[in-house]
């Protein structure tokens, strides 16, 4: 035994119920402040690195804190690249790293992908309202548009949690 319950072992509260309240109300808070403010403070990817790691150390002791730290770095790099390029915000690359915790590396490609689609998603919706927008207005082109991503991120963890779920 490594010094941890079984998962399981506490009634009601199971490691599944666990990820998905972390993924809850750490993808919800970001949603909100990334929509209200256009920008993610640092406790959001903060608090989903500590629910992660807890999570990864619950599931599987002590080793699961090596799998959260892998799963951080996989996060942080999967969108570097973007932001590098301009296309995102540091926010957004923190709060995947720090859902990188929480879903180790085995989910976060499934999550990355499923972000990738919702923010697809995401960004046809915001330019087909801003190009109806414009034509009811009658105005030309205005400036570019930011589409904040805490939302796809979120609805991507959340997906790669209940694909990986039997």
């Amino acid at each position: 035994m490594n010094g941890f319950a079984a998962v399981g072992d506490y009634g009601w509260l199971t490691l599944p119920h666990a990820e998905y309240a972390v993924a809850l109300v750490v993808g919800g808070a970001a949603v909100v402040e990334d929509l209200m403010r256009r920008t993610i403070s640092n406790l959001w990817p903060l608090a989903a690195m500590a629910g992660g790691i807890a999570c990864q150390v619950w599931a599987t002791g002590w080793m699961g804190l090596g799998s959260a730290l892998l799963g951080v770095l996989a996060g942080f790099l999967v969108f570097l690249v973007f932001y590098l390029l301009g296309g995102m915000g540091g926010g957004d690359v923190k709060l995947m790293a720090g859902f990188g915790a929480l879903l180790g590396t085995g989910r976060l490609l499934h999550a990355a992908l499923f972000t990738a689609v919702a923010g697809g998603v995401l960004a046809l919706a915001v330019i087909g309202f801003h190009t109806l927008r414009r034509k009811l207005r009658k105005t030309g082109d205005g400036p570019g548009v930011a589409i904040p991503y805490a939302p796809a991120i979120a609805a991507g963890v959340w997906l790669a949690l209940l694909a990986a779920k039997p």
